[in-house]
């Protein structure tokens, strides 16, 4: 697969799990282990996209502090507010399959979901800058 396929593919997969966050991040029914595994995914396929367009090879991993590292030692710049979505990290496997307890602190979807936007904004940039430069795609749709 093309390198640009390939980021455009972790895109659209990015934006499903958006899609099931903006669905369901009001809803008090479902569990945070649920919202917080959607949240991660989309960071981690965002973060993904971003690297696959740059060439960049990377372990299967869930684990974003990874990813990021790796984004700088290719000197990839994720803004310095970006890399708070490390903290998504534990819901890709840990919350899922061990209960998200009460004295955990508490996330706040709404903020979390304003990052992961900003996330997405900044992986389409990279990977749609020369549309961005002049051909006419909107990045941010």
């Amino acid at each position: 697969m093309k390198i640009r396929k390939l980021a455009e593919k972790f895109l659209s997969k990015a934006d499903q799990d958006m899609t099931v966050l903006e669905k369901w991040r009001q809803d008090q029914d479902i569990a945070d282990e649920i919202l917080g595994f959607h949240a991660q995914q989309a960071a981690e396929k965002y973060l993904k996209a971003v690297l696959s367009y740059q060439g960049v090879e990377f372990p299967f991993t869930h684990r974003l502090t990874d990813l990021i590292d790796l984004s700088k030692e290719h000197d990839i710049i994720l803004p310095e507010k970006l890399e708070d979505v490390r903290f998504l990290t534990p819901f890709a496997v840990e919350f899922r399959y061990d209960l998200y307890e009460d004295d955990e602190e508490p996330v706040d979807f709404e903020e979390t979901f304003a990052l992961l936007i900003e996330l997405r904004k900044w992986a389409n940039t990279i990977i749609f800058q020369e549309e961005v430069k002049g051909k006419g795609r909107n990045p941010f749709s």
